[in-house]
This record gives structure tokens, C-alpha cells and sequence, in this order.
């Protein structure tokens, strides 16, 4: 129960890496609500896990609003923000990724931190407490090729929690992030290009513990980063890569 009486917001929390942090806080006996996109999966996800949901668009400032506006009614405080929505490009080369898919890249992977810190942070330094943790990705560390757009938002969200780390430090807030390498998630296709034996093969070569991550792997990052016993950790960045960073 090492968030015992926190509060959490999960973005992307009906699927993935979010659900599997949601449901390790929910384990260690935090409140916390998911917000998502997709409202059907969201509704079924909320229900498993038996916490607070809020459907809407982390890439705008009015979906933002409503999720800041929900949080408000259910718990009042947060004191646990974790920014985990995130979308990628299929991989191409730079310059033919069209502009449409670079803008939603950046807005959901970029634009999002952006605002949930404008909603977010003002309440924390006030209350001189909080966390903040980042899913950026092996990708922002060692960018593989024709992932270019991709890899360049998640090396954003990894110099951007070490700016805010160093700025919201006397305020008593952490921000940290977690780099985890591909894994069991509806994004793993996006990143293959083709999701065969032969494409997790190649890619699991790269691996020296030879798996990719699970949300559960993230989960156990995020409640430790996100608990207490981290209290000295801040503008980390942690890889969660079974050593593909190596």
C-alpha cells in the first residue's frame, strides 16, 4: 500500500502501459482516475480496475479542462499526474511522414505534457507536494531509423522532465519519466510496420534480456517513482528496456 491516501490521473489508461499503471496504483491503494479517447474501452477498463474515468482528448486544452474538471469533483487534490497518452507515425522516412501524422504525433506526445502541467501544476506547488511522471521511450535515448518524428517527441518529453524537474524542485514537486522499449501494446504494430514472428524476432534481437516490456513492468516503475521511497529521485529518466539501451 505504498500510495495508501494518494490520488492519481492516468492519461491513456484504457489500454497498455497506462492500464497497467492504473492498476498497480489501484493495488497499492491509491484513488485514481483514467482518462482516455476511446470511450468504450475506457467505460470497460474503468470497471475492471473499479476506479474514476474521464473521457477526452489530452492534445487539447478543453479536453485537458474537463479532465482537470473531473479530477476536481472526484478528489479534489492530485497528487499523482502521470502523462502516458501517446501515438506514433508509422515508420517511413522523415521526409515522408505527412504533416498530419506529424502533427498528431506532436500534439498527443508533446502538446498533452504541456497542458495537464498548465491545469496540474499550479495546484501542486501551492500545496508544495506532488509528482509528475512522463512515458517517454527507449526511442528518445537510441532513435531507431524511419521512427524519426516519433523518436524525436519522446527525446522532447526526456529533456522537458528534466526541465521541469529542476524548476519545480523548491516547489516541493518531482517529475521523473520512464523509457520503456516496445511492448505488449496496441502501438507494438506501429512500431514493427508489420506485426509477424519474423519482425518481433528481429526486434527482440535487440533485447539482451530478450522480451519486450509488459505493463506490469511499468506498472512496478511507476509506483515506485511515484511513491514515497523515491522522495530524492527526480529529473530521471529510467529505462524499463530489458537493456536495449545498452
Amino acid at each position: 500500500m505504498r500510495l495508501q491516501g494518494k490520488t492519481a490521473l492516468v492519461t491513456g489508461g484504457a489500454s497498455g502501459f497506462g492500464a497497467g499503471i492504473a492498476a498497480k496504483f489501484v493495488s497499492e491503494g491509491a484513488r485514481v482516475m483514467i482518462s482516455d479517447i476511446n470511450g468504450a474501452a475506457l467505460t470497460g477498463m474503468a470497471a475492471d480496475l473499479g476506479c474514476e474515468a474521464v473521457e477526452g482528448d489530452v492534445s487539447t486544452d478543453e479536453g485537458v479542462g474537463a479532465m482537470a474538471s473531473a479530477v476536481a469533483d472526484a478528489f479534489g487534490d492530485l497528487d499523482i499526474l502521470v502523462n502516458n497518452a501517446g501515438v506514433t507515425h508509422l515508420p517511413a522516412a522523415l521526409e515522408e511522414i505527412s504533416e498530419a501524422d506529424f502533427d498528431r504525433v506532436l500534439n498527443v506526445n508533446v502538446r498533452s505534457i504541456y497542458l495537464t502541467a498548465r491545469h496540474f501544476i499550479p495546484g501542486m506547488k501551492a500545496r508544495g507536494a506532488g509528482v509528475v511522471l512522463n512515458i517517454a521511450s527507449t526511442a528518445g535515448l537510441s532513435p531507431r531509423p524511419r521512427l524519426s518524428w516519433y523518436n524525436a517527441s519522446k527525446g522532447w518529453v526526456i529533456t522537458a522532465t528534466k526541465a521541469m524537474a529542476v524548476e519545480l524542485a523548491p516547489f516541493g514537486v518531482r517529475v521523473n519519466a520512464l523509457c520503456p522499449v516496445a511492448g505488449e501494446t496496441p502501438l507494438l504494430k506501429s512500431f514493427l510496420g508489420e506485426d509477424t514472428p519474423e519482425m518481433r524476432a528481429k526486434f527482440l534481437a535487440t533485447i539482451p534480456l530478450g522480451r519486450f516490456s509488459t505493463p506490469e513492468d511499468l506498472g512496478n516503475s511507476a509506483a515506485y517513482l511515484c511513491s514515497d521511497e523515491a522522495g530524492m529521485v527526480t529529473g530521471a529518466a529510467l529505462e524499463v528496456d530489458g537493456g536495449r539501451c545498452i
